[in-house]
C-alpha cells in the first residue's frame, strides 16, 4: 500500500482529512518533536487506527507532507506517484497523487 493510500484509507475510516487530523494533533500538542507512541495511542483510542495507518499519520504530524523519493515512480507495493502527500482530502486530490 502506498503512503498516499494509507492516508486515503484513514480519511475513509475516520471521515477526517489528513490535514484535519494534523490540526487536531497540533491542538493536543503533537508536532515535530513528538514521539510516535503517544500519537499512536491517541489515534487508536480516538479513531480506532492501527499501527500501520497510525505511523503514516505520525510521519505527517512530525515531518510534514514530504516523503523519501525511494518509492516514487516505482512499481512496487509501496510506490507513490509523488514525494509530496495530499493532505486535503480524497475529493479534492489531483490525479497525479
Amino acid at each position: 500500500m502506498s503512503f498516499q493510500a494509507y492516508l486515503d484509507a484513514i480519511e475513509a475510516k475516520t471521515g477526517l482529512t489528513p490535514r484535519q487530523l494534523v490540526d487536531k494533533a497540533a491542538e493536543r500538542g503533537f508536532g515535530a518533536d513528538s514521539k510516535a507512541a503517544p500519537i499512536l495511542e491517541w489515534l487508536k483510542e480516538d479513531y480506532g487506527l492501527g499501527r500501520g495507518h497510525g505511523m503514516a499519520l505520525v510521519h505527517v504530524i512530525t515531518k510534514g507532507d514530504r516523503i523519501s523519493t525511494k518509492h516514487v515512480g516505482t512499481d512496487g507495493a509501496h510506490a507513490d506517484a509523488s514525494d509530496r502527500l495530499w493532505l486535503d482530502g480524497i475529493a479534492t486530490k489531483p490525479a497525479d497523487y
